[in-house]
């Protein structure tokens, strides 16, 4: 009896606490998202007052958050779920370059300060520094996403540092054991064994989702039962999760990898929109208990000390990036605010600090203390991002006094870029009488054409706020004809126009081959290289100045469209720019004079 007692005093006291959490959530979220502070501050902030140290409403801290922390095993799923080989492939030299040496720089020169600073072991120095060394990702992608910057240059970048600070997680988990003054279980597991069993669980996850999850998700898909994919998502991370804890690894990486077993899925879509409301509620708790976990005795007995080293992980990521990000092709104002976005530690910070304290690195009053520089570092960000955008105003000050596209009237079309490309495409529709709104970000362009009584609106076409205003949502096509070298045309960008918009024919100018095989798949009305057509009339021409018969000129040109169309399908389709190779013209693969 006593045993059934006390299993309903649990149910009642989990039952309890989770309300309060989820209504504390509920309430300070909803403030700070007011206040523009971010949801990660207010889940902080709401934990700490309903802590054992404030108005101690949960009982049980610990317990809360080590159910919690499925969120952090949600998080890497989504993560693993990012690493598709094509997108790898494209960011590769941000992701493995630049992520890298990030991880590295700042994580040694943050735990040489606090080495020098705090005069402390080196060990305890790298089991606080190098966690530091990580950004925020839960707070700097939502930041991202809801000001349309993720899928611009400088947020693919931001993204790319990110990805490898994540994917970093399972070594740094790593590098905190190996230095663990905890004696050693004799029945425990060597160092070398638990390296085959990593090895070994790896390949098990792998031959898993190959052999029984990929067939699994098609079956469901035939099935189209959207719950089944729920029930399926939360199966496959939570089994690879279980797997690495029984083998006494890390479940996070579990999670990560069972998210790359389906990162090519075609179903991997439909799993990330499933899982992505789990993962914002229990990642959420996990900061509600972040929050409740805080020594604040601590804390309050060494305020000068969290304030100094918040400001000094700022100050030493902030310069590191932006020297790094100069170095890999940014201009100085662009470096500037990717240093600044990042500057700030992140959440799996607190997940380290607890390693490092249970492996007897650091004592769990340093463990709450630099919790607490974490804490402040995030509160600064959304402090940051308005200064950011303070510079961004700055930087475009060029186009003060030019008009926005808020003041263009209703139209049917629009245009985004009118250099030599958007000009003759806007000349076109002009020709019938079809109304446009040109948007170019360039001052200069929108003064020139203004000299020739053309009016250019000035603003980012890639924002689908800025759509918006143009008049998208009536809009019965939108023209992409700006300069796409720099990559701001993504993929993903057009994906949300696509879906902001679906009333609208999107047309886009691919700057080579290869952006314009990134599309593939995507309901686009028109894609076009931006030197094709000019290049094959250039070919025509040339046929006819050595002597060609009109009729071979046209022959060809019909030929070379043809086989160039089916190579584009095959290079798309395989991935691999060698791919129908044979089907090209060459010395020795002509065309015969003979039609057959």
């Amino acid at each position: 009896m006593s045993a059934e007692v006390q299993a309903l005093q649990t149910t009642s006291t989990m039952l309890e606490g989770g309300a309060i959490m989820l209504g504390t959530a509920l309430v300070f979220v909803m403030l700070f998202r007011k206040l523009g502070l971010g949801a990660t501050l207010g889940y902080i902030v709401g934990g700490i007052l309903i802590g054992p140290q404030v108005l101690g409403l949960i009982a049980d801290p610990e317990q809360m958050a080590s159910i919690s922390e499925i969120g952090i095993a949600l998080l890497l799923f989504i993560v693993g779920l990012e690493l598709q080989p094509s997108r790898l492939w494209r960011l590769r030299k941000d992701i493995f370059g630049l992520g890298l040496v990030q991880v590295v720089l700042c994580g040694l020169a943050l735990s040489l300060f606090i080495h020098l600073a705090l005069s402390v072991t080196p060990a305890a120095a790298l089991a606080l520094g190098l966690p530091l060394a990580l950004s925020s990702t839960a707070q700097v992608l939502p930041m991202l996403r809801s000001d349309n910057e993720l899928n611009t240059p400088q947020g693919e970048r931001a993204f790319s540092i990110l990805l490898f600070q994540d994917l970093s997680i399972v070594p740094l988990i790593t590098i905190v054991s190996a230095m663990s003054r905890v004696p050693r279980d004799p029945s425990d597991p060597s160092g070398w064994t638990l390296a085959l069993y990593t090895l070994g669980a790896i390949f098990t996850l792998v031959a898993v989702g190959r052999l029984v999850l990929n067939p699994m998700f098609r079956l469901i898909g035939r099935l189209g039962e959207r719950e089944l994919f729920v029930v399926a998502g939360l199966f496959t991370v939570i089994a690879a999760s279980a797997l690495m804890h029984m083998l006494g690894l890390s479940v996070a990486l579990g999670a990560f990898i069972a998210g790359v077993m389906l990162a090519e899925s075609p179903y991997r879509h439909e799993l990330e929109s499933d899982v992505e409301p789990f993962r914002s509620i229990l990642l959420g708790l996990f900061f509600l208990a972040v929050g409740m976990l805080l020594d604040l005795a601590t804390i309050a007995a060494r305020p000068l000390l969290v304030v100094g080293m918040a400001l000094a992980v700022i100050v030493i990521k902030g310069l590191i990036i932006a020297g790094l990000a100069r170095t890999f092709g940014n201009s100085w104002p662009r470096s500037f605010r990717l240093g600044l976005l990042l500057s700030q530690a992140g959440e799996f910070g607190f997940v380290l600090f607890a390693q490092a304290a249970s492996a007897q690195l650091i004592l769990p009053e340093a463990a709450s203390l630099f919790g607490a520089v974490v804490t402040l570092s995030m509160a600064t960000t959304p402090f940051l991002m308005r200064f950011i955008d303070w510079l961004e105003r700055r930087e475009e000050r060029g186009g003060e006094g030019l008009e926005g596209p808020e003041l263009s009237p209703e139209t049917s079309v629009i245009v985004v870029g009118y250099g030599r490309f958007g000009q003759t495409a806007a000349q076109m529709l002009m020709a019938k009488g079809v109304g446009v709104t040109l948007i170019d970000k360039e001052p200069e362009m929108i003064e020139t054409a203004g000299s020739f009584g053309t009016k250019v609106y000035y603003g980012d076409g890639m924002r689908l706020d800025l759509l918006r205003i143009a008049g998208a949502e009536t809009a019965k096509a939108i023209l992409f004809c700006n300069d796409n070298k720099d990559g701001g045309l993504t993929r993903e960008a057009v994906a949300r126009v696509l879906e902001a918009f679906p009333q609208a024919a999107v047309m886009l100018r691919a700057y080579d081959r290869v952006h314009l095989m990134s599309f593939d798949g995507l309901d686009l009305n028109f894609a076009q290289r931006e030197l094709f057509e000019s290049a094959v009339t250039m070919g025509r021409a040339a046929l006819k100045a050595v002597g060609m018969a009109q009729d071979e000129v046209e022959r060809v040109d019909r030929e070379y469209r043809l086989r160039d169309c089916e190579r584009l399908e095959r290079q798309s389709a395989t991935g691999d720019l060698r791919a129908g190779l044979e089907r090209s013209f060459s010395p020795d693969r002509a065309l015969p004079d003979v039609e057959a």
